[in-house]
């Protein structure tokens, strides 16, 4: 009974870990900013005078036509975690990548060095589902299995209406989203000129209402929508603000998200470059890899 309870708990802070992750990576918010395709398109290049709605247009459509990017990224969650993020997306066909996670403060950190033996995991990012390895301790505990393998369809029934959103989400965890959360905002300043790991970049800044904006760009139905702006008054959440630096090339290099919740500030600062680099993320071999669905039958159910 002790090594089954000691197991399930080991499980289930692996579970923990990897949404939580998942969810410190994901960008807020998408909106539809198709239209006016040749607006702006001298934004950020000295050579015309555009309104900051139109330079983010043309910082959104060229970041999009990236393809990909290399990512480095620290997200804090009030005393819940602090977290490191370094690798690569693609987002040509359906989002790919991988990262490296590194949980370095914070509860969520202690509890995974105490119950897992690390404080790092891998994650890998594939159109139709995110796969987390999370070491040694827990492949003892999971069959010898290193990979946890979440379906995006399957986040709906883990966290309802929330789970929703954060599939909605996940499958545009793009450095694009940001622009777009900003141009969705309504509320877009530019700041002024400055200089970012060397880049000349032209800042720019708003303030967005959260639930207002799931409401504006999700694709969900009514009765969701209302569940998760439920869900996130009960978090604290109510607004957020957004910074984006944008280069000569109408390209994202930097951006800070900042929010207030229930359990701290949640701050995430992202730099992006090398973009069009090539990424290939492989889905982790069958043998190696654990379905999150079967791994909570396998272990009684536990969710959290």
């Amino acid at each position: 009974m002790k090594s089954t309870s000691a197991r399930r708990a080991a499980l289930s802070i692996a579970v923990a870990a990897a949404l939580t992750g998942l969810a410190a990576c994901s960008s807020s918010g998408g909106s539809d900013t198709g239209g006016k395709q040749n607006e702006g398109k001298a934004a950020g290049k000295g050579t015309t005078r555009v309104s900051p709605i139109a330079a983010l247009r043309s910082a959104e459509q060229s970041t999009d036509k990236a393809d990909s990017a290399k990512v480095e990224a620290t997200t804090v969650m009030g005393s819940v975690m602090s977290l490191k993020a370094e690798g690569a997306l693609s987002w040509s066909d359906g989002l790919g990548g991988d990262l490296t996670l590194t949980y370095t403060g914070g509860t969520v950190a202690d509890t995974m060095r105490k119950q897992l033996g690390t404080t790092s995991m891998e994650a890998r990012y594939l159109p139709d589902a995110y796969y987390a390895k999370m070491g040694e301790r827990f492949a003892q505990q999971a069959g010898g299995k290193h990979w946890i393998r979440y379906a995006y369809d399957d986040l709906e029934k883990l966290a309802g209406s929330s789970g929703a959103y954060l599939k909605d989400q996940m499958q545009n965890t793009t450095p694009n989203q940001s622009v777009k959360l900003l141009l969705a905002s309504g509320d877009v300043q530019k700041v002024g000129e400055e200089t970012v790991r060397g880049v000349r970049t032209t800042h720019y800044a708003g303030t967005v209402k959260v639930a207002d904006l799931a409401a504006k760009n999700s694709d969900l139905g009514a009765s969701r929508l209302a569940a998760l702006r439920k869900q996130l008054e009960q978090a604290g959440v109510s607004t957020e603000t957004i910074d984006i630096w944008v280069n000569d090339q109408d390209l994202l290099v930097k951006k800070i998200e900042k929010g207030e919740m229930a359990t701290g500030e949640l701050t995430q600062t992202a730099y992006y470059s090398d973009y069009g680099v090539k990424v290939s993320a492989q889905e982790p071999p069958a043998g190696d890899t654990e379905d999150f669905q079967a791994l909570l039958k396998k272990q009684g159910g536990v969710t959290s």
